[in-house]
This record gives structure tokens, C-alpha cells and sequence, in this order.
């Protein structure tokens, strides 16, 4: 799942560093209207680089208030929030993967048909897809830390609701709530672009660790649902949430402070104004503070580009369809490892096999972000945005390899060792991570300003896929294949799917760029990167030291 991660609050939030650049493109336009339309004019970014208001006020910029924001935090502070969030993604992303489990014992309890009870699966991660958009405008708005807090305690409300609810209906309902209540990555990703600048040093670290926290929430989930199914009542799945809820909410209430750089910004210009200086942060000048238009800007701006940029188009599905993969698997376990004799906590434990692949894959990534650490060191603008792929190149085969690895190893005890799919499941984790870390970073570096809505279309691409697989995957591997191959040909039919679906990476890989320029978003941000460059080049002719700014 994504949940993410990545989500429209940390893009959004990513392009804070990049204002100026961004104004003076969007200066260079004159189709003011479609630039509203696509979302160029970011007021709350813009007055935090402002100097003063439209009324005359002195506005607190980042600059000047360096000291107080998250950037300016020791590592180990930094670092004790994203291991919170670590926590965090795993209750949420547990709410997915531990319903599986809970699917037999629903059936029994209400008397609907298996297939009835996994609806409530789908309508959790449908509902959690558009629920992470519509989190994300407040989470900028109000801050992170109230939006986060509110999100978990609705959730965990619901959890009350699943456990005693009379009804399957009222499981429905509570699930679809639970769902729309998530804020997922909207806020919890939202956190890294407030402690670090996309030129940081620590920056790709910190992506790359909550996309571990991302895709790992969801098999952790499956691990503790198969201990959970075995040993209690149905019930218990939803009591368990509840309870990694309410742990997560208290350590986040103690533990995690308010991240938010423009909420910081007005907390310390109130503190200042109290020591006699005449000055304003950028939320207690933006008028209207809440502007309709703005928060309809923020939700719509993702499914515009979606559907009208090749490379967001794309490079979600292939999220997408990884991502899918995992509930297509917690179908597809239960029937192979059943032929080995395993009960339901021993299928449950199989899935450790893709938390060591998301590790090990997580661990290869951090030579490269070193590597691009050094050479951005160098020259800033010497790596383009495609370089962010060049490790996908090599891991994104292992997700057909593995998926091929699988299908011709789920014969059963006859023909196959059980640790032969458990093995091939872990290939495909190492390039489930690949293809969400590699996606993310690529549109944060392609897009620039409008990186939030190209990685919000990931992100629903991402649930949506993972929701309908919920639905199809049992009587995909029941009807396809007769009784000899039904556990083979369906993740065979994947394998290939699988091979066409990584094709345009090598795509965008080598023609990227041209592409990119092809976009109305893309031409904007070009047009400002020949500006930065032409400053930066006037200001070596004259001795004065050159601006360092993330391509």
C-alpha cells in the first residue's frame, strides 16, 4: 500500500525550497487562468518566502526564522519522529492486510458468503484511497500533528464499530469510515518535508525509510492477522487494531511535536511580537485563511495529472500493480502453503519473507543515495531527474522473475519444497520496493512544485489497485486452471502482465527528458532551471559563490 505514502501534504510541501524559481516561472506565463487551473500559484508557499503582506506587514520568512523550524533539528531528534511514523504506518496499513484473516470467521458469524465478507477489504482500501487526499489539505492548513491525532482516533472509533456491530452492514459502514479516515502518507510523509530540504543530505534517506515503513506495515499486518485468526474469535482481528491504535496515538501525542513549517512560523512570530518586534507569520496574514478554492486545487490537481501526464500515468499503474500483489497473496498463500500442512499462523508467517526483502532492498538503495549525495556536492544540477531510476533498471525483472519463480513453485509438497514460493515472494518484495521508492523519488525530482499531485495519482493508483485485487484474487485462483494448474496459471497470467508493465521504466529511463518536456507542468519547471542556471552563472563570473539547489 501506499500511504502514503508519498500523498499531495509532502509534495506540496516539498516545494517550499523552490518558491522563487517557481514564481519567476510562473511569471513568464501569461495564461494566468490555466495556471490556476493546474495549480502554479501556491499561496501559502509563496508567503512563506514573502517578505511582506498585500497590507503592509512584515511576514516571518524561513530564512529568518531558521532557528525554529525542523530543519535546524539534531539528527536524533529527526530520526526518533520517523521511527514514530515507522509505528505509525504499520497500524494503518495493518487495518488492510489483518481483514484477510478475519474473512472466514465473518462469514460464519453474519452468514453472508466468503466472497460478501471480503467486500469489506475493498471498500476499506478504496475508501483509504481517496481518504488520504482529502486529509492532506488540512494537515497543511491546520498542522500536522492535530490532523494526525484526529485521524487516528476516528479510525480507532471504527475499530469499536467492526468489533460490535449486529450486522455485516455495520461492518460495512465502520470499514468505509475507517477507510475515509486514514490519513496515510498525507501526513506522515508530509512530516520528512518539514525536517528536511530536498538538497539535505538526509533527505533520500528519509524517503527511502518511511517508504520502508509503507510497504512493510502491510506484511507485518498479515504476520500478527494469522496469530490473531488462529488462536481467537473473529472479533479479536478488530480488537488487536484497536489496540496498535490506541499505542500509536498516545506515542504520538507524547512524543512527536508540530512539524509544520508555516504553523511554527506564526508560533514564533507570536513569541516575538510579545518581545516588542512588529512582525507576522505566514498563516495570520493569508486571507481568506481557509480558501475553498485552494483546498478544491489541492484535491483535483492528482487526478488531472493522472490522467493527463504519461509518466505519472505509468509509473502509477506499475506502483499499482506491485503494490496488488501483496493482497493477491494473502488469497494465493492460504491455498498453497494449506497443501504443505500449514495452519493459519504458519501462512501468516510467511509473509516475513517481505519484510526481509523490503529491508534487504531498502539497505541496496543506500549506496546510491550516497553516490547522488556526492556528485550533487559537486555540481547540483550535474544528475537529472531520470538518474533517480537507474537502480530500478536492475531490480524492477526481479517482479516478473519472482512472479514467474512463484506460479512454477506452488505445486505443492509433490513437486516443490514450501520455501521455493516463499523464496520468489521475497524477489518480488525487493522490486515492490524498488518500483515505490524509485516512482516517488523520480516525481519528486521530475515535478518539482507539482511533485505532490504527481505522487497523490501514485498513491491512489496504488490503493484502488490493491482494493480491486481484494476482490478478484480468490476466484481468480479458483476458476483459472482447472483443478491441476488453478494456483498456476493465475500468477503466471501476472508474471506476464508484469513484463509489460515494467517496459516504460527503461522508457523514461533513456527518454525521459524529452517527455518531460512535452508537459505543460514539465515546460514550466524547465523554464525556471535555465533561469536558476543563467543566475548561477552571472553570479561565477563575478566571484560570488554559486546557489545550491536540488535539480
Amino acid at each position: 500500500m501506499s500511504h502514503s505514502t508519498t500523498s499531495s501534504t509532502y509534495r506540496d510541501s516539498v516545494a517550499t525550497t523552490r518558491v522563487e524559481e517557481h514564481k519567476n516561472s510562473v511569471d513568464s506565463r501569461t495564461d494566468g487562468g490555466k495556471q490556476d487551473l493546474i495549480g502554479a500559484r501556491d499561496g501559502a508557499d509563496i508567503l512563506a518566502n514573502e517578505k511582506t503582506s498585500s497590507r503592509g506587514r512584515s511576514v516571518l520568512t524561513e530564512d529568518d526564522a531558521e532557528e525554529a523550524l525542523p530543519y535546524s533539528w539534531p539528527e536524533w531528534r529527526k530520526w526518533s519522529i520517523l521511527v514514530l511514523i515507522l509505528f505509525i504506518q504499520t497500524s494503518m496499513n495493518s487495518n488492510a492486510s489483518m481483514y484477510g484473516f478475519a474473512v472466514d470467521g465473518l462469514s460464519e458469524k453474519y452468514g453472508v458468503s466468503t466472497n460478501k465478507a471480503r467486500l469489506g477489504q475493498f471498500i476499506f482500501l478504496l475508501t483509504y484511497a481517496f481518504g488520504c487526499e482529502f486529509w492532506a489539505p488540512w494537515s497543511e492548513e491546520l498542522g500536522r500533528w492535530p490532523t494526525q491525532q484526529a485521524s487516528l482516533f476516528l479510525v480507532n472509533i471504527w475499530q469499536i464499530l467492526s468489533a460490535l456491530s449486529p450486522t455485516f452492514g455495520g461492518v460495512l459502514v465502520a470499514r468505509a469510515l475507517g477507510g475515509l479516515s486514514t490519513a496515510g502518507g498525507s501526513v506522515t510523509l508530509g512530516v520528512i518535508a518539514d525536517l528536511y530540504r530536498p538538497e539535505d543530505t538526509g533527505f533520500q534517506y528519509a524517503v527511502a525509510f518511511v517508504i520502508l515503513s509503507s510497504v512493510g506495515g502491510a506484511p507485518i499486518g498479515a504476520v500478527i492477522g494469522g496469530f490473531v485468526g488462529q488462536y481467537h474469535a473473529v472479533e479479536w482481528i478488530f480488537w488487536v487494531l484497536l489496540i496498535m491504535g490506541g499505542i500509536v496515538q498516545v506515542l504520538h501525542f507524547f512524543l512527536v511535536p508540530e512539524t509544520n513549517t508555516f504553523i511554527l512560523m506564526d508560533r514564533e512570530a507570536k513569541r516575538r511580537r510579545k518581545n516588542g518586534e512588529d512582525i507576522y507569520g505566514p498563516f495570520e496574514v493569508k486571507k481568506p485563511r481557509f480558501s475553498p478554492k485552494e483546498i478544491g486545487k489541492i484535491w483535483w490537481r492528482p487526478f488531472l495529472m493522472f490522467f493527463t501526464e504519461p509518466i505519472v500515468l505509468w509509473l502509477s499503474l506499475l506502483s499499482g500493480f506491485a503494490d496488488m500483489l501483496v493482497f493477491i497473496f494473502l488469497e494465493a498463500f492460504t491455498p498453497i502453503f494449506e497443501q504443505h500442512g500449514f495452519e493459519t499462523y504458519q501462512i501468516g508467517l510467511c509473509f516475513l519473507a517481505s519484510v526481509v526483502a523490503y529491508i534487504i532492498s531498502y539497505l541496496t538503495y543506500l549506496p546510491v543515495i550516497w553516490h547522488h549525495n556526492k556528485t550533487r556536492k559537486i555540481d547540483p544540477d550535474r544528475l537529472s531527474p531520470e538518474s533517480r531510476l537507474w537502480w530500478l533498471l536492475f531490480l524492477a525483472p526481479l517482479l516478473p522473475i519472482g512472479l514467474f519463480g512463484f506460479s512454477w513453485t506452488s505445486w505443492g509438497p509433490d513437486k516443490s519444497h514450501w520455501i521455493a514460493p516463499v523464496i520468489f515472494a521475497a524477489v518480488i518484495g525487493i522490486a515492490n520496493y524498488g518500483v515505490y521508492k524509485s516512482s516517488i523519488d523520480y516525481m519528486i525530482a521530475a515535478y518539482g512544485p507539482y511533485a505532490a499531485s504527481a505522487t497523490g495519482g501514485n498513491d491512489l493508483a496504488r490503493d484502488l489497485l490493491a482494493g480491486i485485487a481484494a476482490l478478484y484474487a480468490h476466484p481468480f485462483y479458483e476458476n483459472i486452471g482447472g483443478k491441476k494448474y488453478h494456483l498456476i496459471y493465475p500468477s503466471t497470467i501476472l508474471a506476464c502482465i508484469g513484463v509489460l508493465v515494467i517496459i516504460p521504466i527503461y522508457i523514461f529511463y533513456w527518454k525521459g527528458d524529452k517527455i518531460r518536456l512535452r508537459s505543460k507542468f514539465a515546460q514550466e519547471l524547465e523554464v525556471a532551471r535555465q533561469k536558476r542556471l543563467e543566475r548561477k552563472r552571472r553570479r561565477s563570473e563575478i566571484g560570488r559563490p554559486r546557489e545550491k539547489v536540488d535539480v
